[in-house]
């Protein structure tokens, strides 16, 4: 292999990240997109400081077979890495099941890697209109929703997931997504409250959460078949 997977950040142990799974997370480094809640700025530039060599990453699975049940590539965004298919293969002859988080950046990128995946927990930034304002790059609201189409498509378990931060959404837009959402057929979605404290972008202003959010849930509870929100 010409190339091995650059792995900016690595938790061992978690029960958060694959649902029902002991599972351990690789923070693949680089990401396209500048999303200006993003909470693990320091993988968005294509080489990290603090990179782990992908030799030891292997040699730590190796360690963990029959304790471990997955792993789950994380980021930054995964499938910008050439070597991340090779990585998933890998992965997989060790007898672990394999997870993914991706925004879907490159929707080519992702169709080659599903094929791999046992889970994928994906990103939905907002309305296909709206993604830029997030992410800061042209563009992005089109691959975003083109990778959604993909994922659905492929019969791959999942989940998807919304990051809110009330200032760039509101409770109305957040209801339009979620209903677009459900008629895409998405089934299992989930409502993340964004982390204030190590966002990339520290000049986005706090906004309370809007007093009648509870309706929103409850409206939400209603629309999607598996429904669950973390965070506040």
């Amino acid at each position: 292999m010409s190339q091995t997977l650059r792995v900016g950040g690595f938790v061992p142990l978690t029960t958060l990240d694959y649902p029902g799974r002991l599972a351990c997370v690789l923070f693949c480094q680089g990401c396209a997109w500048r999303c200006r809640y993003c909470h693990n700025p320091g993988l968005i530039v294509p080489r990290g400081a603090q990179e782990k060599p992908w030799a030891e990453v292997l040699a730590f699975l190796k360690r963990r077979q029959g304790l471990l049940e997955a792993v789950v590539f994380s980021g930054g965004e995964a499938t910008l890495q050439a070597s991340l298919p090779s990585a998933m293969n890998q992965v997989r002859d060790l007898g672990f099941l394999v997870g993914l988080h991706t925004a879907g950046i490159r929707p080519h990128a992702l169709a080659k890697v599903l094929p791999l995946v046992d889970w994928v927990g994906f990103d939905v930034k907002a309305l296909s209109e709206d993604t830029e304002l997030i992410t800061g790059v042209k563009g992005s609201g089109a691959a975003n929703w083109r990778s959604l189409e993909l994922l659905l498509e492929s019969g791959v378990d999942y989940e998807c997931r919304t990051t809110v931060h009330w200032h760039l959404i509101d409770c109305a837009k957040l209801w339009t997504l979620a209903q677009r959402l459900r008629a895409a057929g998405v089934e299992r979605y989930v409502i993340q409250t964004v982390r204030t404290a190590t966002m990339w972008d520290p000049k986005l202003p706090a906004i309370p959460a809007p007093l009648h959010q509870e309706q929103l849930w409850q409206r939400l509870e209603q629309l999607f078949p598996h429904f669950s929100r973390r965070g506040q």
